[in-house]
């Protein structure tokens, strides 16, 4: 994976851990700041997994989603 990612801790609406958006140059991944450290490492994993898998090349959000979570 030669893809820059760029991690930044945003508020975001409860419920939502992380979003990842492709740039560019490779990804963004924003996580939820209102997270403690233990789950926002989680989030950030959560995230990376979605970009090695190449799951954005793949399927749409809600693809993406269900097939994380079977």
């Amino acid at each position: 994976m030669s893809d820059e990612i760029y991690v930044y801790y945003v508020s975001l609406p409860t419920g939502f851990k992380e979003a990842v958006m492709k740039c560019l140059d490779g990804y963004t991944i924003y996580i939820n700041e209102k997270l403690d450290d233990s789950a926002r490492l989680k989030a950030y994993h959560h995230a990376l997994k979605h970009i090695k898998s190449g799951d954005f090349e793949k399927y749409s959000v809600q693809n993406i989603e269900a097939i994380a979570h079977i």
